[in-house]
């Protein structure tokens, strides 16, 4: 459904301050098979954009807090892929670590959303839900 307010709008990244700049980035490209399409700064001010795919970007800082307060990160990142039980394991064997392997369920939505996801903590411990519509 095309926005009538803000033609053309969608989302360009979302963006994750993370503890091991390093770690993170070998995480989502090694792991998940994002690629690298910029970096700049040095040290804590250190950043890189992620290219998810299918015109879509993660953008990683580093110096992110160690004991971050709830509000500071998001709830989880939601990916939409055609196979959420492959990207699970991918993440796994990335160092990731399990929070909900794969199941088939529906979403109680009007109408009724039946959906296969996973979840899986990633290195700065932020949630990542592997996510199809069925």
């Amino acid at each position: 459904m095309a926005n009538k307010k803000v033609p053309n709008i969608g989302v360009h990244h979302i963006a994750l301050s993370v503890v091991d700049f390093d770690k993170s980035v070998k995480f989502y490209t090694e792991g998940l098979g994002f690629t690298v399409v910029a970096e700049w700064g040095e040290g804590a001010g250190k950043a890189a954009l992620l290219d998810i795919g299918n015109g879509s970007h993660f953008e990683i800082f580093a110096n992110g807090n160690t004991n971050p307060q709830k509000d500071e990160k998001f709830a989880h990142l939601a990916l939409a892929t055609t196979n959420p039980d492959e990207a699970y394991k991918n993440a796994l064997a990335a160092g990731g670590v399990s929070q909900s392997e794969p199941k088939s369920l529906e979403i109680p939505a009007t109408p009724p959303m039946p959906v296969r996801i996973a979840f899986v903590k990633g290195p700065d411990g932020e949630v990542i839900e592997f996510f199809k519509v069925l």
